[in-house]
């Protein structure tokens, strides 16, 4: 089995071991230090800034897009909501439930977001900012840059889903002002599914402090505080904050590997932010290289790219091409049979695009002879006249 979807995705062996071992107990200091470790990376691998804090909440990148909002906002705000797809649809639901005033910035499928969007609604009264910075759902990359600039233009409470983007394409928490950034343990991480992580700038620590939020579970208050001494208020899921500490740590030990002179050892922590920015920056290399051998591979095949703007974790794909009856191909249908008959998934879509678009992931341990087989079974369909 090859998986190419967008998460969960494909785990190194190590990372998988890890999770076949005994779960041990996590009220310790041992695992206080190691959930440290793992507060610190990811801070510095979102570039959050001095005094940022790390939360991680047992639950799907959903949970910490709601704990985000409910944590930040009341009913006395005003926010705006860029809803290009599925998941910008979500943020504008959670906003809903919770009776928080919003309006929705609506794109086209596949568009990307442009100053002539944002514009009618500079110095309109908004206070705060939801983007999933890569729509999964259609693979559109949203311009960091803008709505940086934006938000700070208006004073606006930046908030960012950075679900599917992270590890995939940079993020510059600190030079774009964001408040508050999420993402989960399934996409890039490459580790199962059930940790969200949630970075909070000092103004949003300070943000949430002050807000009186109506949920045991959610509130973040507790998560704070108790991450104080390297713990969570609830049992957390322990193995996978083991599995993602080696994740982490791994992705610094292969910095320090690459520095000139560098030696297999661990690097003083003196020299750790240097040998963080370069494993990570190999790290978005590797998941670059990967897209754009996929993107290569595919001219010449009956495929239609259908993103404005794209994120290196996945290539939004649309069938242009009739099956032996001359229906047109049905990108869902292609999903079923990679995966019936060739025993690799892709990611398929809901909806009004299920028949229409379906995505192919860069993200997880995939490599370019991964792409080649892919590839290979788009041919033989084509072969087969199904393509």
């Amino acid at each position: 089995m090859i998986n190419f979807t967008v998460g969960p995705v494909q785990m190194e062996e190590e990372i998988r071991c890890i999770g076949a071992e005994e779960i041990p107990y996590f009220r310790t200091p041992e695992f206080s230090a190691l959930m440290k470790e793992n507060e610190a990376l990811m801070a510095e691998f979102m570039k959050a800034g001095a005094g940022a804090r790390t939360l991680f909440l047992t639950g799907s990148g959903t949970a910490a897009m709601e704990a985000a909002v409910m944590n930040l906002f009341t009913k006395k705000d005003r926010l705006l909501v860029v809803n290009g797809g599925s998941f910008g649809a979500r943020f504008a639901k959670i906003c809903r439930i919770h009776g928080i005033p919003h309006e929705e910035i609506r794109l086209e499928s596949g568009k990307a977001l442009r100053g002539e969007h944002l514009a009618p609604y500079a110095g309109a009264g908004f206070t705060g900012f939801l983007v999933n910075v890569h729509e999964t759902s259609t693979g559109v990359y949203y311009d960091m840059e803008l709505i940086s600039r934006f938000c700070r233009e208006n004073g606006l409470w930046l908030v960012v889903d950075a679900i599917s983007s992270f590890l995939a394409d940079d993020f510059r928490m600190e030079e774009w002002g964001v408040d508050l950034v999420l993402t989960g343990s399934q996409k890039a991480l490459a580790l199962p599914p059930g940790i969200g992580v949630l970075v909070l700038n000092e103004r949003a620590v300070k943000r949430v402090q002050e807000t009186e939020v109506e949920s045991l579970y959610f509130d973040l208050k507790e998560y704070l505080k108790d991450g104080l001494r390297g713990q969570t208020p609830f049992t957390p899921a322990v193995s996978i904050l083991i599995q993602m500490n080696r994740r982490l740590t791994s992705i610094v030990e292969r910095g320090a590997a690459a520095k000139p002179g560098a030696a297999s050892e661990r690097k003083p922590a003196a020299e750790r932010k240097s040998a963080a920015e370069l494993g990570l920056a190999a790290e978005q290399r590797r998941i670059r290289e990967l897209a754009e051998d996929f993107r290569s591979r595919i001219a010449g095949l009956p495929f239609e790219i259908v993103s404005e703007a794209m994120s290196a974790a996945e290539t939004p794909l649309h069938p242009t091409g009739c099956d032996g009856a001359g229906n047109p191909v049905s990108a869902h249908r292609i999903f079923e049979i990679l995966k019936d008959e060739y025993g690799i998934f892709i990611c398929p879509n809901g909806g009004e695009l299920a028949d229409t678009v379906f995505r192919v992931g860069h993200i997880g341990n995939l490599t370019k002879e991964d792409n080649a087989r892919l590839i290979e079974a788009f041919w033989d369909l084509q072969r087969r006249g199904l393509l």
